[in-house]
């Protein structure tokens, strides 16, 4: 059956809001969620051991949890950070940075390749495997089309059932990390001075175009699509080609949504919500709405 996966929270939210969403999680149909802090290294609400709390709770609810690293690794301390993760000695971590994949690669751990690893021909995803991936998040840019074709390529096909093919299905799309942080930016505010100014915008900060259409949302570092992708009419269709998709969290509604994919899965017939996109799944604008 298609897993159906909670992705870690990508926006800076208050401590009892986090909390409060992973105590719904675990009464949730989710089978394994994500923790941890991937997009700015200031961002402290909760820290490694909070996580480990949390990550005990979700896995005594019978969840599946996988700790998240950083994306952008910028300093010696993001570096130290890493290692703690990598030390942790109980749950597997999500490597978002291939200085990630380096280090368990030396201790010899398996992980999650995620989104921000470029990984875009059979070489280099037989090579991830070859480095201990049991789980790959296809890059979120990419389609079906490319997926059903890497995946029968020669060089993947004698390892297929060596890992997991996870679908970003939900959610606004991490699209790029920068060193610049675009909410302080938009403030008037040095990096160094943010002030976490990030917190007031639990969901992002939209951008608009001239004609007043929202082109993408600003969280810190990372720029997202301003458009939510929603795969959840194409569930039905990823059968035999995807293991798991991910719901990444909003500040409302994510569960809810969980419940429909899970519908989806069961192959009960859903809809979008019609603000909402999928044309990178058909190889096609990001923007686009395909029926």
């Amino acid at each position: 059956m298609l897993k159906l996966t909670i992705g870690p929270i990508l926006y800076y939210w208050p401590r009892e809001q986090v909390q409060r969403f992973y105590t719904s999680v675990a009464e949730s149909d989710a089978d394994a969620v994500y923790l941890g802090e991937t997009v700015c290294p200031k961002r402290r609400e909760l820290k490694l051991e909070d996580y480990m709390a949390q990550a005990h709770q979700l896995r005594e609810a019978g969840k599946e949890v996988v700790l998240s690293t950083m994306t952008l690794l910028e300093s010696p301390a993001d570096l130290r950070e890493l290692r703690r993760y990598c030390d942790n000695g109980e749950f597997a971590l999500e490597a978002n940075d291939i200085g990630a994949v380096g280090l368990l690669r030396e201790a010899g751990l398996p992980f999650v390749a995620g989104a921000a690893i470029n990984c875009y021909n059979p070489q280099t995803l037989r090579q991830l495997v070859q480095f201990g991936m049991q789980r790959w998040l296809m890059p979120v840019e990419l389609s079906r089309e490319w997926l059903s074709e890497i995946l029968s390529h020669p060089d993947i096909e004698d390892i297929r059932s060596s890992f997991e093919v996870e679908v970003f299905g939900f959610g606004h799309l991490p699209l790029a990390w920068s060193a610049r942080c675009f909410t302080a930016r938009s403030e008037n505010r040095p990096k160094d001075q943010c002030d976490l100014c990030c917190i007031k915008y639990p969901s992002g900060r939209p951008v608009y175009n001239q004609e007043g259409e929202r082109l993408f949302v600003l969280n810190g570092i990372q720029t997202q699509s301003g458009d939510r992708y929603n795969l959840v009419t194409e569930v039905p269709h990823m059968a035999g080609l995807v293991d798991a998709v991910r719901l990444s969290p909003e500040p409302e509604g994510t569960l809810e949504w969980l419940v429909r994919f899970r519908a989806a899965s069961r192959g009960e017939a859903q809809a979008r919500a019609e603000q909402d996109v999928n044309g990178y799944w058909h190889k096609m604008a990001g923007i686009v709405q395909v029926a």
